[in-house]
């Protein structure tokens, strides 16, 4: 039998967004419900059956861990009807799961799709992160600068003072000397408790008033970011960072040689991709779900690298 093969971005795409809505709508009714390993399971279930209704012949390359690691969508899992071009899939069924059961903001479904090979393998150990927004040339902010040099670096950029630059950070332990570092130049700082996926979309996004992010968070979820932030525009960098010698053993079985490499954007990513996240709950950049008597509303942002197109829909469905 002959498969098409072309990577067909625009049909494919509002393919993709049915997968993130139904995905954000399974996982509605257990806002606020305390429960996270529920809410994950229904949006895990809702994606992949829409995944499978897809013309494609996907591998899931960022997912929820290894086959014998994980009964969700793992890393290797086959998806798509199995008639249609060869694509690699990155996807978060629940980004803040957390944030999901507690009723807080910013939690996401997120998905991203592109040709076979051409999403990076990222094993799941922590990445150092560093994100700005379009319209900067590259290379102004760098892994290699220390915090205070990247706002100040960046504020010069921009032609602004340090004092007009908000960073995003992950409220986390490990953070605190780089926070207190940064508040020596006069920025803002929001911190966040989950969702870095999130976070690094804010650079490019002006309305959220994020002017950069930085910090470590999931290697996975910086792909993810990536592909983000391909279709939106802005620069990413990522370097693996590795606690032990089994996490450095997870980084060569994914095919990973140089464990010093820091990752642009395009390494990452190396080819167009589609990107879409629906709003769980109310967030900076999309509202969460509506609950009706009658209907849930959900809100999806739906991007193509291609054509740097940025889509913004509603879609409603009666309960």
């Amino acid at each position: 039998m002959t498969h098409p093969t072309d990577f067909n971005d625009r049909m494919l795409s509002l393919g993709l967004a049915r997968v993130s809505e139904a995905a954000a709508m399974a996982s509605a009714e257990l806002i606020g419900r305390g429960d996270e390993k529920a809410a994950d399971q229904a949006a895990v279930n809702a994606m992949r059956d829409q995944l499978n209704r897809l013309d494609i012949r996907g591998v899931v390359v960022i997912g929820e861990g290894e086959r014998d690691e994980a009964p969700m969508l793992y890393i290797g899992e086959e998806v798509g009807n199995g008639d249609g071009p060869e694509v690699d899939i990155a996807l978060d069924p629940l980004e803040g799961t957390t944030l999901t059961a507690k009723d807080m903001p910013n939690a996401l479904t997120v998905i991203a799709m592109g040709p076979r090979g051409s999403m990076l393998h990222a094993p799941d150990v922590y990445m150092d992160k560093l994100a700005i927004g379009p319209g900067l040339r590259p290379g102004v902010v760098t892994l290699d600068m220390s915090p205070a040099e990247r706002v100040s670096a960046l504020a010069s950029a921009k032609g602004c003072s340090t004092k007009d630059i908000t960073v995003c950070i992950l409220e986390r332990p490990r953070h605190e000397e780089m926070i207190a570092e940064l508040r020596t130049t006069g920025c803002a700082i929001r911190l966040i408790t989950d969702g870095d996926v999130a976070g690094v979309m804010h650079c490019a996004e002006p309305a959220t008033g994020i002017d950069m992010y930085m910090g470590s968070g999931g290697a996975p979820e910086g792909v993810l970011a990536a592909a983000a932030l391909k279709c939106m525009g802005g620069q990413i960098y990522g370097k693996l960072l590795f606690r032990n010698d089994d996490e450095k053993a997870r980084a060569k079985n994914a095919g990973i040689t140089n464990l010093n490499r820091v990752y642009t954007r395009d390494d990452m990513v190396t080819k167009d991709v589609i990107f879409a996240a629906t709003g769980v709950t109310d967030g900076s950049i999309l509202p969460g779900i509506k609950r009706e008597p009658e209907y849930l509303e959900a809100a999806t942002i739906l991007m193509r690298s291609k054509t740097g197109s940025v889509r913004r829909m509603t879609y409603r469905n009666p309960r």
